[in-house]
């Protein structure tokens, strides 16, 4: 349903910093197609952990970006083109990220950062693809994952983190995933974990048993780590030779210690990421590497993604709990009517 009146639209706007109750659905200006630009009308999104600590303050948007309005990812049909965007056709079925404003009946982006949505994909599906499958993919190429590699991502039940088991996989890699939670562990499994090690914060120091077990004393080759903190030291404790650590994201902390001497002995490398704020080159590169090894593994059935719970726009605030809950499985998606 578009904005009751022409030219305004709904949109989950964040009042002040704060918790969930924050949140409120208003009526505010629809906005305008740049140059190389597209207004999508927004079908589905997703929730992700930037739009918790954006609603906090913790994590403002960049500069050209509705500082009130969260939301990374959509999915849509294009509504209207810039003076100079010639990629896309009116109507035509698009997903992909932006630095903000997705939670909204339309978003504007740039048309080199689109990828069209298969015909045979709901958009309450495509809604919750982008974030997770180009952050995944995109780690796991700059870990530049080889055949027979051990990889461990860790919060595996996460989004991000089912989608790099399914990805490692597919890669011919042999991937293992870590939880907080035992009751996680079967949709880690079904999306092709070799084993799910589940640990609390405090029992890091189990994860070498489970290395010298599974890896025959070999180590892990790569690390996906989307939890951060003490997760670190406890990967690279367990990192084989020449291992690459990919840091992702940092729930349980933004701070790590880590023993220098191992990092040198092992010769490891640690690879920070982000996606939010690279710049329009990157991230058109990246939404091309995706739509072309990504999407059409998405589209035959080959990956998919794991939609822990969906909830109106008008419910925002309800989704919002359900993710800081840290009980979801897969991604908490948002559908518009």
């Amino acid at each position: 349903m578009a904005g009751t009146s022409s030219g305004m639209m709904r949109a989950a706007v964040i009042t002040r910093p704060g918790g969930p109750d924050v949140l409120e659905i208003r009526e505010v200006p629809r906005p305008h197609p740049q140059r190389h630009e597209v207004l999508v009308r927004v079908h589905a999104s997703a929730l992700n952990r930037a739009d918790l600590l954006q609603r906090m303050g913790k994590y403002p948007a960049p500069a050209g970006v509705p500082a009130d309005i969260p939301g990374l990812e959509f999915a849509g049909t294009i509504d209207a083109l810039g003076e100079a965007a010639d990629r896309w056709k009116a109507d035509q079925r698009v997903m992909g990220l932006v630095p903000g404003g997705a939670h909204a009946e339309y978003v504007v982006a740039h048309e080199d950062t689109l990828a069209a949505v298969p015909d045979a994909m709901a958009f309450q599906v495509a809604g919750a693809v982008p974030e997770v499958f180009m952050t995944a993919y995109d780690a796991l190429v700059q870990a530049n994952v080889k055949e027979g590699e051990y990889v461990l991502v860790h919060a595996a039940a996460s989004g991000v983190g089912l989608a790099g088991i399914q990805l490692a996989k597919h890669m011919k890699a042999i991937p293992f995933g870590t939880t907080r939670s035992g009751a996680k562990t079967d949709a880690v499994v079904a999306s092709g974990a070799a084993a799910v090690f589940s640990l609390a914060t405090d029992q890091l120091e189990k994860l070498n048993g489970y290395c010298e077990q599974y890896t025959y004393g070999n180590g892990f080759d790569v690390v996906l780590d989307l939890v951060g903190g003490p997760y670190v030291a406890a990967s690279l404790s367990c990192l084989a030779q020449k291992g690459r650590i990919v840091c992702i994201g940092t729930p349980a902390g933004a701070k790590a210690e880590i023993s220098l001497a191992m990092l040198l002995s092992k010769r490891a490398h640690v690879i920070g990421t982000v996606l939010r704020a690279r710049p329009l080159e990157e991230k058109a590169a990246l939404t091309r590497a995706f739509a072309e090894n990504v999407v059409p593994l998405l589209a035959g059935g080959k990956l998919h993604v794991t939609i822990d719970s969906e909830f109106p726009l008008e419910r925002i605030a309800d989704a919002h709990r359900r993710l800081e809950s840290n009980q979801t499985v897969g991604k908490v998606a948002l559908r518009f009517a």
